[in-house]
């Protein structure tokens, strides 16, 4: 379904259908045309540990407190295409998490930039050192 390593089987997904909110007329209180997708990623036998692991962190406030990845599709009109759209955005996810994240290397800054970090600091402690009022001077 994603990449080619991870297949996910549509019996792990499930798919319901809910009435779309927002204008619509008289059908949008008739008709449940946006798809809910839902899946099981913590228990999910077809992901990896470490993949199940990044998708939990990715997925962020779509992820409910049993592990289950909840997605609501309500961009077209057709429940197919709201039910296309939202296997695409699992896909997606998927293939984000299957990206092992980039090592930072730490580096560190120039000389050039620490001398004029350093004259900066210098100018600034010249200018309030200018401003102060000595002792036994009354302005």
């Amino acid at each position: 379904m994603t990449d080619p390593m991870i297949i996910i089987p549509e019996d792990e997904l499930a798919i319901t259908f809910i009435r779309s909110s927002g204008p619509g007329g008289q059908n949008v209180n008739k008709v449940a045309t946006a798809a809910q997708l839902r899946f099981d990623v913590l228990n999910s036998p077809s992901l990896p540990e470490e993949v199940k692991q990044r998708l939990v962190c990715l997925a962020g406030r779509r992820m409910t407190s049993d592990g289950i990845l909840v997605i609501e599709a309500r961009r077209y009109r057709e429940q197919e295409r709201n039910r296309l759209d939202a296997i695409a955005r699992l896909n997606h996810l998927v293939e984000l998490a299957c990206q092992p994240p980039e090592v930072r290397r730490p580096t560190r800054p120039t000389s050039a930039s620490m001398r004029a970090r350093l004259e900066g600091k210098r100018r600034r402690a010249a200018l309030k050192r200018s401003r102060r009022v000595k002792p036994g001077e009354f302005e």
